[in-house]
């Protein structure tokens, strides 16, 4: 008996999702889903007709859409964005449903009015670890609109994708709200300075400048690389993000990175001289200040001392009283982790490291894994480290707390295993007038695929153009 020929295309696939979902059906499930309907009415469903996609199937909160011409796929997903970014406007950051939309270009399967095949489960996989908002498409998309469409993209590099046998290059379509000249690679048209300055002790540290904009300084906190940073899966995604509407200024702290590592003096006074070093040599006078980690705790003390200087203060996951000082039960913990690290930091064998790395980002994939194993080595040595946290353990700012001027943001994860989010609670509660914002998640700095990265950059404009 003959087998049947399956039939075989190559067409654009676009796979959509709510971001949320779930959340928002708990908060008020009739009113999201009348929402919902609502958009697909007014918005989606005319937009896929109007670019000529055919609709294969939907779900509760997705669809797959398929489209002859992969232009037309991602001209639609465009302008799906753009009209959901205008319609979410007047519209609290809680209750917004935003779209993530992944698209891939590929060989299908066609099975009556279904699809199936690698070409879709890409897409639908990249639809998965794209922003809230955002478009996520793949290294074919990217080909095939190069010089087509005025839009800017964003290198993000191979991504390991679930099921999916090989790492799959992923671009996202980057500023979906603006409309520009030409394609471009954002991580072609972002470049960073680094120079050298002397603190007081004689201690060389290293500050990198980047991006344009008004003035944005950062205090420096532990493991931090100037230049790794700048294009691992763990900070690139903060330190481009933020260079973007910004002229960013960070350093490396004494003690770690490509400042020196061999000093005598690790403290939270040193510390705070170290960043006015960094001000002083890149001649800004008043900036907003970030601070993140236990960063916070110095970008609060400069504060303190400089009121002058600091505009506006954004702090995110950071505290007022460092861990050994919280509960003795956390004394005895780091205590441990202090021994660990003067045996295990430097040792060929990562399991110590992986140990860390699962503390401080528990839902990285494989890859930001190794590249935080990897960041461990070249931030600092076993001893240095070990030094370094014992000294933001003993860390106390709390008296310090009411003497800030500035407008304060400070932002935390809600199941944050570093740093719990009390802590940040309590470093709000003791700023005057300071706002604080929860973020979804578990990882002490949040990755790229996570809501809360949207969330942080949103929060920080807001802040700021207010």
């Amino acid at each position: 008996m003959a087998t049947k020929r399956l039939e075989r295309r190559l067409t654009a696939v676009l796979a959509a999702d709510v971001a949320g979902y779930s959340r928002l059906m708990a908060a008020d499930e009739e009113g999201t889903l009348a929402h919902l309907k609502s958009h697909r009415r007014s918005l989606v469903d005319p937009k896929i007709k109007q670019h000529r996609g055919r609709i294969v199937k939907t779900t509760g909160d997705g669809m797959l859409v398929e489209f002859a011409s992969v232009v037309d796929a991602v001209r639609c997903a465009v302008d799906v964005q753009r009209g959901m970014a205008a319609r979410n406007e007047a519209v609290p950051q809680e209750k917004r449903i935003e779209f993530r939309v992944g698209i891939n270009v590929g060989d299908i399967i066609i099975d009556g009015s279904d699809i199936y095949g690698d070409g879709v489960n890409v897409a639908a996989r990249l639809e998965g670890i794209a922003e809230p908002g955002g478009i996520f498409i793949s290294r074919p998309v990217y080909d095939q609109i190069d010089g087509k469409l005025a839009l800017s993209f964003r290198e993000l590099g191979p991504r390991s994708l679930k099921n999916i046998a090989k790492p799959v290059e992923v671009f996202a379509i980057d500023r979906l709200h603006k409309s520009d000249d030409a394609p471009e690679l954002a991580h072609a048209e972002l470049t960073q300075k680094i120079t050298y300055c002397r603190a007081p002790d004689g201690v060389r540290l290293a500050y990198a400048v980047s991006g344009n904009g008004p003035t944005l300084l950062k205090a420096a906190n532990w493991m931090n690389h100037l230049e790794y940073d700048w294009e691992s899966p763990i900070w690139r995604h903060v330190f481009h993000g933020l260079s973007r509407n910004h002229t960013l200024i960070r350093h490396d702290a004494r003690g770690n990175g490509m400042s020196d590592w061999d000093v005598g003096d690790l403290s939270l006074g040193a510390w705070v001289s170290d960043l006015e070093t960094v001000a002083d040599a890149a001649g800004v006078e008043r900036f907003p200040l970030l601070g993140m980690s236990q960063g916070c705790a110095i970008a609060v003390a400069y504060a303190v001392r400089h009121p002058e200087r600091v505009t506006h203060l954004l702090l995110y996951g950071g505290f007022a009283l460092g861990g050994k000082k919280r509960s003795p039960a956390e004394k005895e913990r780091r205590n441990a982790m202090m021994t660990l690290m003067r045996l295990g930091w430097g040792a060929d064998d990562p399991t110590f490291r992986q140990m860390f790395t699962g503390l401080f980002i528990p839902g990285g994939t494989h890859e930001q894994a190794g590249y935080f194993n990897e960041l461990q080595l070249r931030t600092t040595s076993p001893e240095c480290a070990a030094r370094y946290f014992d000294v933001v353990g003993d860390f106390d700012i709390t008296r310090l707390l009411c003497e800030v001027k500035a407008p304060t943001l400070v932002m935390h994860v809600r199941d944050d295993l570093v740093v719990p989010i009390e802590a940040g609670r309590q470093l709000a509660a003791g700023i005057p007038g300071a706002r604080f914002i929860a973020f979804q998640g578990r990882n002490h700095l949040f990755l790229q695929h996570e809501p809360a990265s949207a969330r942080f950059f949103e929060e920080i404009r807001l802040f700021l153009g207010a």
